[in-house]
């Protein structure tokens, strides 16, 4: 079996594409929103988050001979535990990773941390952020909390989440993407926003329409740099990394 640690809709794809290719294949994830799309095009799937020792316990109980890695690039622990678990258990591992895109026209940073530094030092009004749901609290503890304006995946969870760290309703933005350039700068100005906050999540993020919103109204577009993390086998072109699968078949 193949372990294919979801969290993107590139790894999605992928592990819909390798069933049909006669894999067999089990899809991880790790929240309801994820189960929900995934249902809809795989068969086996594995929610709930595993430490290392649940994931070397899985992949012995599975027979699972390959876990590939399709989580968000911002997901390092993740992808740190699946590299740790494979090397114990002596099965492969491999990367899929989206490709990297050029932030010159950004403020590049390396952290959540630096991101809010750097606002701090830069801005004075409204803080719009596309960081996702997972880093709201620091933001919040870390930012002019009444500053900020939060876009969100628009789930029960994430809401409740939002309303328990204190956010009001004109504070968060619950809507899906994709977003075109028009749209982010649309809602940037529906929020006079002075800066947007997001992270380097790749061309299937969004981050290149962000950028240009951005750019289209001269405020900054501060970019969370992903952390380099040295896969052993890592692929950023689907159909290399369907070429080489074969060895598996």
């Amino acid at each position: 079996m193949i372990l294919v640690l979801g969290g993107t809709s590139d790894s999605l794809t992928i592990a819909e594409s390798l069933e049909k290719k006669g894999y067999d294949v089990c899809f991880s994830v790790v929240t309801d929103y994820g189960e929900q799309l995934a249902e809809k095009k795989i068969n086996k799937i594995n929610k709930g988050r595993m430490d290392q020792a649940q994931m070397e316990q899985f992949v012995l109980d599975h027979k699972v001979f390959l876990i590939l890695d399709g989580t968000h690039p911002f997901a390092a622990i993740v992808s740190k535990t699946a590299i740790a678990a494979a090397k114990s258990v002596g099965v492969d591992y491999i990367r899929y990773e989206r490709p990297r895109v050029d932030l010159k026209e950004a403020v590049k940073v390396r952290s959540n941390l630096e991101a809010c530094e750097w606002v701090k030092a830069h801005v004075t009004g409204t803080i719009y952020l596309t960081t996702g749901s997972k880093t709201l609290g620091f933001f919040g503890d870390n930012l002019p909390f009444e500053k900020i304006v939060a876009r969100v995946l628009p789930t029960a969870e994430v809401l409740t989440q939002t309303e328990h760290l204190g956010f009001q309703a004109h504070q968060i933005e619950g809507i899906k993407g994709p977003f075109s350039v028009e749209m982010n700068k649309q809602l940037l100005m529906k929020n006079k926003a002075e800066v947007m906050i997001t992270k380097e999540s790749g061309i299937a993020g969004g981050i290149l329409e962000k950028m240009e919103a951005c750019q289209l109204l001269g405020i900054p577009c501060v970019v969370i740099a992903r952390e380099d993390i040295p896969y052993p086998r890592m692929y950023n072109d689907t159909t290399k990394l369907y070429e080489d699968l074969e060895e598996y078949k």
